[in-house]
Order: C-alpha cells, then sequence, then structure tokens
C-alpha cells in the first residue's frame, strides 16, 4: 500500500493539471448584442431612462479652437422626446442648446418640431437639417429594442483603457450608429456615425445620479471630429420630465 500511496498522488496531479488546463483553455462566454443592450438600459435606468418626456442639462463648456481653449460659462440643453424615433440623425421632438461666454451668447439653436432656430432666425431647411445630422444619433440607443431596429455586436473597443462592447445599432431608415458598453458595469461609454463634419464621436465619463430618479447621467462628453478633439461639456446638473414650454424652443431675434 506504502508504494501505491505515490503514484495515487501523481495520478491526482495529472488529473488536476488537466482539469485546470481546461478550464483555462474554456472560452469566453461572450453575451449576445441584445443582452448586452438590455443591460445598458438597466444600467442607465431601466423604462423611466428609454422613455422620459423631458430632459433638462445644465453645466458648462470647453471649446477648442486653433489649439486654444476658451470656457463657455453656462451650456444648456432642453429636451422633449418623441415616442418614436425612425431616423437617428435627423431632428425630432423639440430641443434648445445654448451657450454663453463672458455673458454673452455664443450660439443658441433651437428646433420646435418643425422649424430650427438660431441667432439669425429661422433657418433654411437644408441648413438646418445638416446641422442636426451632426448633433443626432445618441437617441437611437433608446429605440435599439424596438420593432424595426436590428442589432450587431462589433469588434471589441476600448474607451479610456476600459475594454468595451461595441454595437451597431440600425434605425429603420437604413441609419447606423455605432455605441460603446463598458464590459464591467454596461455604462454607455461612446456613440460613434457619420456626419456632414465627418466621422463624429463621443466619449461619456464622471456619471452621476440624483435621489429623485433612476438614472444615471454622465457629466463628462467629449466629442470628437474625424479624431480631433472639438468641445467638452461638464453637466452638473440635470431634470427629467418637467413641463417645458413651446416658446423655450423659438427664438426670437433682437429687433
Amino acid at each position: 500500500m506504502k508504494k501505491l500511496y505515490p503514484l495515487v498522488l501523481l495520478l491526482m496531479l495529472i488529473t488536476s493539471c488537466k482539469e485546470n488546463k481546461a478550464t483555462q483553455e474554456a472560452p469566453e462566454e461572450i453575451p449576445t448584442a441584445k443582452e448586452i443592450m438590455q443591460k445598458a438600459h438597466a444600467t442607465a435606468g431601466g423604462d423611466f431612462w428609454k422613455r422620459p418626456q423631458s430632459l433638462t442639462l445644465k453645466g458648462y463648456a470647453v471649446f477648442y479652437t486653433d489649439g486654444k481653449a476658451r470656457k463657455h460659462e453656462k451650456h444648456h440643453m432642453w429636451r422633449v422626446f418623441e415616442t418614436e424615433k425612425a431616423n437617428a440623425h435627423t431632428a425630432n421632438g423639440k430641443v434648445r442648446i445654448e451657450s454663453f461666454y463672458e455673458g454673452q451668447p455664443v450660439f443658441i439653436v433651437s428646433y420646435d418640431g418643425q422649424n430650427t432656430y438660431d441667432l439669425r432666425g429661422k433657418q433654411e431647411q437644408s441648413e438646418a437639417d445638416a446641422r442636426w445630422a451632426s448633433n443626432f444619433g445618441y437617441g437611437a440607443i433608446r429605440h435599439a429594442l424596438d420593432d424595426g431596429y436590428a442589432l450587431q455586436l462589433m469588434p471589441d473597443d476600448t474607451v479610456k483603457q476600459r475594454p468595451t462592447y461595441t454595437l451597431k445599432v440600425t434605425d429603420p431608415n437604413g441609419g447606423e450608429t455605432f455605441f460603446g458598453i463598458d464590459k464591467g458595469d454596461f455604462r454607455i461609454v461612446k456613440v460613434a456615425f457619420e456626419t456632414p463634419r465627418g466621422w463624429h464621436h463621443r466619449e461619456y465619463s464622471q456619471f452621476f445620479k440624483k435621489e429623485d430618479y433612476d438614472w444615471l447621467q454622465s457629466g463628462r462628453v467629449e466629442l470628437f471630429y474625424d479624431g480631433q478633439l472639438s468641445n467638452e461639456v461638464f453637466w452638473t446638473d440635470f431634470e427629467v420630465n418637467e413641463t417645458l414650454p413651446d416658446s423655450l424652443f423659438i427664438v426670437k431675434t433682437q429687433s
């Protein structure tokens, strides 16, 4: 029996090594695109986040021009959402964005559901369409699981040194929008799409919440066009489902 004991130990060691090797070689179970999107929705705030009536964002921004940075001390956005979105890259619902530097408006742009306005007044349709096509896109993720939308899992990416899943969302109109979802916590950390200004992507970080809402808000948004940082927006406060008057979205020029 004593002579067999070392042999038994040797067999046990070989078996253990084989089991460990099998475990190490087992392929990582990759979730489906739908499963990733469902987790991303849940992390962002679930159904409340998917179908808000309105959103108010307040903060400041830094714009980069000719190698110089200029801080706009006031940068706000108001948004009224539609329940459906067939084209992710056209304006729908209502939106107003305004940015001030040293107390003066650098730009105010607004869409009232039909017309687009800026500091010059009502814009021509073609100019308005090009402007919004360079900005609208993030909303596709709220509708990504709706009928008519398609999801595809793309090669992995890295955002701020963290591994991410990449999901391509195709809207009913055929528009494509790409989203980066953090592999660890399933936060939405990137959006990317083609625009009249070139390839556009945004990176989201510094997330925060408020006690009033089950809503995860990014506090920092970095906006890039063709790989170059254009501006950063720092959101410091937000409100969801406020009643926003129609007059807010009509910009009247000063006489």
